[in-house]
């Protein structure tokens, strides 16, 4: 097998199926509906989107804006509240809520008053568990010790730090100068605080990167001992995110090299105990995320991978996603016209995707692809009222793909092996009916 073959491919990094690409226009009126139709006591995730930060991170993709000031933070807490507001108006009954997921931009960017007081609402709002995961995402450059304080009062109990790399030459190279001793107090913050579980980022693929440099980060990172790692390929997509074009392409590491990073990595993170899990993440053997893995009940979301099996995701805040059980839903992405929405007390709903029984088969042919690296075609089928030759296609690229020596296929059962773990992407990418090769929005297989 020839990994580097396929290294290069743009493919989606099926966090949903279908991808947002495939979203199209849909109304407020229709999500109203939606939500309307959830049955007491529904399974359901909060996603709260806060799309500020100090400052810009060249390599980042996210939906996310420089605030040099608090006013726009302000008036976005005061639209957010709102949407908070018309959300829980339109539910019919209340909802079970077992995880609330705080991302962005910098979440931890809000006054720790006003982070309290946003959890807090949603307390009211929606009837929150008591043992539900409230989870926000950390960078430790903006982390002040009463902000450590405000998430513990406020129920956090898992964070997520983002680390990407030590190097100082990489950091320079993407405009993020962070220590080592300074997530190091962070972690220690944290753990002092109550916040035990804490995750790690880093991130492969990026200008100047080198082995040396990987390897060095891992060691460093290993020394607080997170209790689960991510490691992500660099999206290198300057024709869509314009604040990348300051990344020089020819800084960037080849589809080998990124492979043989990603691989490094790896091999770090589980001779020192971490448990691989599907493509990118790691954890510790007790870590409830190596337990789902390990009963195969390991899911994967926006978030990525994840143990969360609810029902319902409600994605609050600007270009935030949600999934109910008929579709997905995607707000206004441009700030201004997200608040002009809820100014008008109406769902802020721009796109989104109604699921056909047909994607249920695919959505879940994919995730456990993704999952699992293995997945039994015929036996999913079999739960799907989908006529299985609509598969024919994927069925024949699977022969392809196992004459070249990727995966092993009987027909039926595909299983990718354990030395070609980074081209899952590739192998669940078959069971894609909507995938153009042509499109540049996604990132490299690798």
């Amino acid at each position: 097998m020839n990994a580097s073959a396929y290294a290069d491919e743009r493919l989606p990094r099926y966090t949903s199926y279908p991808t947002a690409p495939q979203f199209h226009e849909m109304d407020g009126a229709l999500y109203a509906s939606w939500l309307s139709s959830l049955a007491q006591g529904t399974p359901t995730s909060l996603y709260l989107h806060v799309p500020f930060c100090r400052s810009m991170c060249w390599y980042c993709g996210c939906h996310t804006t420089v605030a040099l000031r608090d006013g726009p933070i302000v008036d976005y807490l005061a639209t957010l509240r709102g949407e908070i507001a018309l959300v829980a108006e339109a539910l019919s009954a209340p909802l079970d809520v077992r995880h609330v997921h705080f991302g962005g931009g910098t979440p931890t960017i809000l006054e720790p008053a006003d982070f309290v007081a946003l959890v807090t609402l949603l307390w009211q709002r929606f009837p929150i568990h008591p043992d539900a995961e409230i989870a926000v995402e950390i960078d430790p450059r903006r982390l002040e010790p009463p902000m450590t304080t405000a998430l513990a009062a406020a129920g956090v109990n898992r964070a997520s730090l983002g680390v990407q790399s030590f190097d100082p030459v990489v950091q320079k190279a993407i405009n993020r100068i962070q220590s080592v001793e300074q997530t190091a107090a962070v972690t220690t913050g944290l753990r002092n605080a109550g916040i035990a579980a804490v995750s790690f980022d880093l991130i492969y693929g990026l200008p100047k990167q080198t082995l040396q440099s990987c390897l060095d980060t891992v060691e460093q990172c290993l020394s607080m001992r997170p209790d689960r790692f991510s490691i992500f390929g660099y999206a290198h997509v300057p024709e869509f995110k314009k604040h990348q074009r300051r990344i020089a392409t020819e800084d960037l590491p080849n589809g080998e090299a990124r492979h043989e990073q990603a691989e490094l990595m790896a091999r770090l993170l589980t001779e020192a105990g971490y448990v691989r899990i599907g493509l990118d993440h790691f954890a510790l053997p007790d870590d409830p995320m190596a337990r789902a893995l390990s009963q195969g009940r390991l899911r994967r979301n926006f978030q990525g991978y994840t143990t969360d099996p609810c029902e319902a995701l409600i994605g609050f805040g600007a270009s935030a996603i949600g999934k109910l059980p008929q579709g997905y839903i995607q707000n206004e992405v441009v700030i201004g016209r997200y608040a002009e929405r809820i100014a008008d007390s109406v769902l802020p709903t721009r796109r989104g995707y109604r699921l056909t029984p047909e994607d249920r088969l695919r959505a879940e042919l994919i995730e456990r692809m993704m999952c699992d690296l293995t997945v039994d075609i015929d036996a999913i089928c079999s739960q799907h009222a989908v006529d299985a030759r609509v598969l024919a296609p994927s069925r024949r690229k699977l022969d392809q793909l196992s004459h070249e020596g990727l995966i092993a296929f009987d027909g039926s059962r595909v299983l990718l092996p354990e030395n070609a773990r980074l081209l899952v992407r590739k192998v669940a990418s078959v069971f894609d009916a909507h995938l153009d090769q042509q499109q540049r929005q996604y990132s490299r297989a690798v």
